[in-house]
């Protein structure tokens, strides 16, 4: 077994946050899932310690080969992918695509799900494609993140927690239905109301849904404060300028398709959500993909994201083994 370090260099490898622990295969031809079961908790440890592994040099088999690293890491199938908040394809099974954005467009750094009541404990990212330039899926360690933060933004944070507000425009990006899974708008209700998230049904047939959760949490089995939330991510000033000024011109920002507030419904200032996420990016990491790479992801250690890109680009996702800790502050 191999793991980085802060001196060894990926292709590509820039930042200074946690790097990821790196399993590469003994010889050619090596067999991933063997590999898995001689050294699952070994590579688990990894995983805790570092927040995310990769595993490189193997050949894992297309999207079935993927699956299986899935199920033999985690011992659980992939999860389905519920509450959708960007678009998504299936590929097979409970493979995804990476989101659907345009290649030209950055996806912040986000913690998979972090605005449900039940979220992925760890995600996995299949390169079966590797881009042309850029592309790459960067890293930042939530514990380091969180102690990075102003005092004053942490404990403003803790004490009155984050809300998320989504409003399912007709024929406006991701529809109602396929975010639920279900055109039953009774079910959609019923969803909600198992998972603490207010559903009002709009006149013109939309969907508003307002959840408050908690931004930071304790890791399940460290014990460790994580920064755990979408409050950064789902903020209408973390989108493109431009795209943001252009949502503003069309819908008051109670209306936007996604906003975030303080827990008990206050505005997060700008310069604000400004100090997150240039928290975010100073404890990032990144390194590039190559074919057949798997990068494994604690799902509460690490945050990820995208950078744009040229080329063909393939990356396959799947989430397993759902996770409900519970929060630590901010309630």
């Amino acid at each position: 077994m191999m793991t980085t370090t802060e001196e060894e260099v990926l292709p590509g490898w820039a930042g200074t946050g946690t790097a990821p622990a790196l399993h590469r295969a003994a010889a050619e031809g090596a067999s991933v899932l063997d590999d898995i079961a001689e050294h699952r908790e070994a590579l688990r440890q990894l995983l805790i310690q570092r927040g995310a592994v990769l595993l490189r040099g193997y050949p894992i088999g297309g999207v079935d080969g993927f699956d299986a690293v899935v199920r033999a890491f985690s011992g659980t199938p992939p999860l389905a992918y519920a509450e959708r908040s960007s678009p998504r394809s299936t590929i097979k099974g409970q493979v995804y695509t990476s989101t659907d954005y345009p290649q030209g467009e950055e996806i912040f750094l986000h913690n998979e799900n972090s605005y449900q009541a039940v979220w992925p404990g760890t995600l996995y990212f299949y390169c079966a494609e590797p881009p042309t330039t850029q592309g790459a899926t960067p890293l930042a360690d939530t514990r380091r993140v969180l102690a990075a933060l102003d005092p004053d933004v942490r404990e403003e944070f803790e004490r009155r927690g984050w809300q998320v507000v989504r409003n399912f425009h007709t024929g406006f990006g991701v529809p109602w239905q396929e975010a639920f899974n279900t055109t039953d708008q009774d079910a959609v209700i019923a969803y909600c109301e198992e998972r603490d998230i207010v559903a009002e049904w709009r006149p013109d047939g939309g969907l508003r849904t307002t959840a408050k959760r908690a931004a930071v949490h304790r890791h399940p089995v460290t014990g460790e404060r994580v920064w755990f939330n979408h409050a950064t991510f789902f903020h209408v000033t973390t989108v493109a300028e431009e795209v943001g000024a252009g949502l503003r011109a069309i819908f008051p920002d109670e209306d936007l398709p996604t906003h975030t507030y303080y827990g008990d419904g206050g505005a997060i200032p700008d310069e604000v959500t400004d100090h997150l996420r240039a928290v975010y990016r100073a404890n990032s990491v990144r390194f590039d993909w190559q074919r057949d790479d798997v990068l494994i992801v604690d799902n509460m250690l690490t945050a990820h994201a995208r950078e744009p890109f040229t080329g063909p680009r393939r990356i396959a996702v799947a989430m397993a083994e759902p996770s409900d800790v519970p929060s630590d502050g901010g309630s």
